[in-house]
């Protein structure tokens, strides 16, 4: 499978581009920005999105998602719990000092137990709330690969202190839902290096 990872925006977001070699068929997750270099990713490997998912709605994961779904006609894909998240863009840009993004109709609530296909690989929707409220990662066991958004990081894991936040249960997420995955999954951070179940299980001070 096709996986490039492409920093993005003034926050570093983590977009993951998955793509299928067979069926040229891809999956885009948190496009936050830079679109132009996404659809140049894309269109060098001759891909077309089927489905943008957004972990969490933090603008730098979700600002571009309107232009990508404008460019490729791909549904998005968000948990229902981060909506008023999402409803706050504005306020969100005032933060940062940024203009505000366009947004975009939600168009499939992503639910913990869902599950995406892309060629043979299965995309399963884990929600995992803490960071937000709606905050999912995506767990793919034909690559052993885990997207793990603002939830997870190398030796850290996602801040807490900004609306929908909530320390409790970004712990129990992470305990009940990711610590259950083999210790030699990859863990792609929704910002920084990636990393792995084992090494966050031994080494994560936060956890």
């Amino acid at each position: 499978m096709i996986h490039e990872i492409l920093p993005v925006g003034m926050l570093q977001c983590n977009c993951s581009i998955f793509g299928d070699e067979e069926t040229k068929e891809a999956i885009v997750v948190d496009p936050g920005d830079n679109i132009g270099e996404i659809a140049a990713i894309l269109d060098r490997h001759g891909l077309k999105v089927k489905a943008i998912v957004i972990t969490h709605a933090h603008i730098d994961h979700i600002g571009g998602a309107a232009k990508l779904k404008a460019l490729t006609g791909a549904p998005v894909w968000m948990n229902q719990n981060d909506e008023e998240l999402y409803a706050r863009l504005d306020m969100q840009a005032a933060w940062l000092r940024m203009p505000v993004p366009e947004k975009t109709a939600i168009d499939q609530d992503a639910r913990d137990g869902d599950t995406l296909s892309l060629g043979s690989a299965a995309f399963h929707v884990l929600h995992t709330p803490g960071h937000t409220q709606g905050s999912l990662c995506l767990w793919i066991p034909s690559e052993n690969k885990l997207v793990a958004g603002d939830t997870l990081f190398k030796e850290s894991i996602g801040r807490t202190d900004l609306p929908g936040g909530d320390h409790r249960r970004i712990l129990s997420s992470i305990h009940t839902k990711l610590f259950e995955l083999p210790e030699e999954a990859a863990v792609i951070a929704g910002h920084g290096p990636s990393t792995t179940i084992g090494h966050e299980k031994r080494f994560n001070p936060f956890v």
